[in-house]
């Protein structure tokens, strides 16, 4: 099939696409952002392109002037390519991502590649993804087969799907005699299941089939990761992450909730987040060399904040008793009405939450370690910025959320970074000599500390004689302790030795940050289990979620009274597995079923309701904790 060049102005970008091809689509694929926030489908009218020079094929819309249309101006999303082409982008219909929302040059951290170590669980879920592409060879009508054009394709579709129901948009259907006589009844059209019915949300010319990838994201308070995947062969192609930009607008989701009700806080939120999601999918798609018109589906997991922001739905009510969310089950969505740069018509579904503060990214965790189908009694800790607690088995499920802050995702406290290459994530220290043997993610030069290298660096402080169990450093004559802007700090790797342009630190505030952190899980952990009429020792399996993977020591997080003191061999780690549950999602319609089930099983326990939670935080703020009978083995 022939291709045609078409050229982007001011930019001079070039495209290589094919016949009836949209200029909005040409657009995306050459890397150009425009204004189309109805997805292509004609009805919004901010997708308007002067087009300079060549051939196309423009729909009539009364969205546009006689003024505008004399003066060349058409909309990209009606508006087909039939030879080359020379298209100007104006001012007005343009998406920048570095400035979109307001002033996000600065906002823009490196894209990391990262290393998602997940556990895969123990159940296989049926195969069928998000969006699925069909090639068809339809039969041309004739006078013994007068069929419709679309009908024809629906004739088809279910002799070879046994589809039941079938529906489709207005925007395929219009131009589509022309595209189906065009390409000699060969097409491909991209399916979806959504409100109990089978969509057909684009039809394409000719066999596209063999390229179809869908993205998967775990959108935390603190850090966004995301993974491409093929949809036909269920292969990872890679995983990249960010820190959330919105965390320049508070580090916590109160403090978002309250910007959001601010002047134009609502959206500079909202493009906080969808900037890192698109620096992310053009990140990964540029490297695999994938066209974003190839990318027909996202799948995304997060707590109930950042789904309402990610859809720009006021988060107000959340913060406010009785702490009810606008929608705990959102429908499947185009990306692109989410300002998620993907095909047009590509789509977006996220996982279902629980409530105000248990969202999806904790039934996305349930689904990932199969929880909801044990006999044991277990425990799901997701270890982030809320600290999400799941108690129970295929019986019940009690869920809560802790407010652990950011610490142990590496914000927020003076040498943090996300457990990329460089981070420091296993740290021993010499009782005598404070000695400092550590190891990075990669081996690569120390450029900070991650969340497991901060529970190894307080333990082995504990160890070592350097920490107080109430967290104050000691004054000791060493070299290595000297007194800072923030209290007395430990120097872990000298500016000389580290890969970075300073010295690798940690100071009583930080140490401060992470007692209240870790703090907040366990006393979350044993106020759930005491409103339960449970014991610790109950509890048969305990799954730890969050960016750490394999990395986290148990021995360490039991010193510092993170985690329990239990037998070692009843922990087991999921890694990130909220976005395991997303990719689950993305990859599989019984997951997705799934997902909704644990929604409406899991029951919501409010911590700040709860009279002993204030007693059980109080109690841990203490290292290990003021009652050492919880933690036998650290008494011998």
């Amino acid at each position: 099939m022939s291709k045609f060049k078409v050229t982007f102005y001011p930019e001079n970008k070039s495209v290589e696409v094919t016949k009836d091809t949209s200029i909005l689509s040409a657009a995306i694929s050459a890397g150009i952002y425009i204004n189309s926030s109805c997805g292509g489908d004609g009805v919004c009218g901010r997708c308007k392109v002067l087009i300079k020079k060549g051939r196309v094929l423009s729909q009539s819309t009364g969205l546009l002037s006689e003024e505008e249309k004399d003066s060349g101006l058409r909309l990209a999303c009606l508006t087909k390519v039939q030879g080359d082409a020379e298209v100007e982008i104006p001012q007005e219909s343009r998406i920048d991502l570095q400035t979109a929302g307001g002033g996000y040059a600065e906002l823009n951290p490196q894209v990391e590649e990262i290393q998602i170590k997940a556990w895969a669980g123990e159940k296989d879920f049926a195969y069928l993804p998000l969006t699925r592409k069909i090639y068809l060879e339809l039969s041309p009508p004739g006078l013994d087969d007068k069929l419709s054009d679309l009908e024809r394709i629906y004739r088809h579709l279910k002799q070879r799907e046994k589809t039941p129901v079938l529906r489709t948009g207005i925007s395929n259907i219009r131009g589509l005699g022309e595209l189906l006589r065009s390409s000699d009844w060969k097409v491909t059209v991209t399916l979806v299941k959504r409100s109990g019915s089978t969509e057909i949300t684009m039809i394409e010319p000719g066999n596209t089939s063999k390229r179809n990838f869908g993205f998967c994201f775990d959108i935390g308070t603190t850090t966004i990761s995301g993974q491409l995947v093929d949809l036909n062969t269920k292969k990872q192609l890679g995983t990249k992450a960010a820190y959330n930009k919105q965390a320049t607008f508070g580090s916590d989701i109160i403090s978002r909730i309250i910007y959001a009700g601010k002047p134009e806080g609502m959206e500079k939120l909202h493009w906080a987040v969808t900037t890192g999601i698109n620096e992310i999918i053009h990140g990964l798609t540029d490297g695999e060399k994938v066209d974003l018109n190839e990318v027909t589906s996202i799948a995304c997991a997060g707590n109930t904040t950042m789904m309402h922001l990610l859809l720009r739905i006021a988060p107000t009510y959340l913060r406010r008793e009785p702490y009810v969310p606008t929608a705990n089950f959102l429908p499947v969505s185009r990306a692109i009405e989410a300002g998620i740069k993907i095909n047009p018509h590509g789509i977006l579904a996220c996982s279902p939450g629980v409530a105000s503060y248990v969202g999806g990214d904790v039934t996305a965790g349930i689904l990932s370690c199969g929880l909801d189908e044990k006999k044991k009694l277990s425990l799901l800790i997701d270890i982030g910025t809320n600290g999400e607690i799941v108690l129970g088995n295929r019986e019940f499920m009690v869920a809560c959320a802790a407010s652990a802050g950011p610490a142990f995702e590496g914000s927020g406290v003076t040498s943090g970074m996300r457990a990329s290459a460089g981070a420091i994530e296993e740290v021993s220290i010499q009782p005598d000599s404070f000695d400092v043997s550590y190891r990075t993610i990669r081996d690569a030069k120390p450029r900070g500390i991650c969340g497991s290298g901060y529970i190894d660096l307080l333990a082995a402080l504990l160890k070592a004689g350097v920490l107080d169990k109430d967290g104050k450093i000691k004054a000791l004559k060493h070299r290595r302790i000297r007194d800072g802007e923030s209290g007395r700090e430990f120097v872990i790797v000298f500016k000389d030795d580290s890969g970075w342009e300073a010295d690798i630190v940690v100071n009583e505030a930080d140490i401060d940050n992470l007692k209240r952190a870790k703090a907040a899980i366990y006393s979350g952990v044993s106020a759930m289990l005491r409103h339960m009429s449970l014991s610790l020792e109950d509890i048969e399996e305990i799954f730890i979620a969050g960016g750490f993977g394999t990395s986290l020591d148990i021995d360490s997080a039991v010193k510092i009274g993170l985690l329990p003191d239990l037998p070692k061999e009843r922990f087991i780690f999921v890694g990130n597995s909220s976005l395991s549950g997303a990719q689950l999602m993305l990859l599989s319609d019984e997951a997705r079923e799934k997902l909704v089930d644990i929604a409406n099983k899991v029951t919501y326990f409010e911590l700040s309701a709860e009279p002993a939670y204030m007693e059980e935080y109080m109690a841990a703020l203490f290292f290990p904790h003021t009652d050492l009978s919880k933690f036998p083995s650290l008494k011998k």
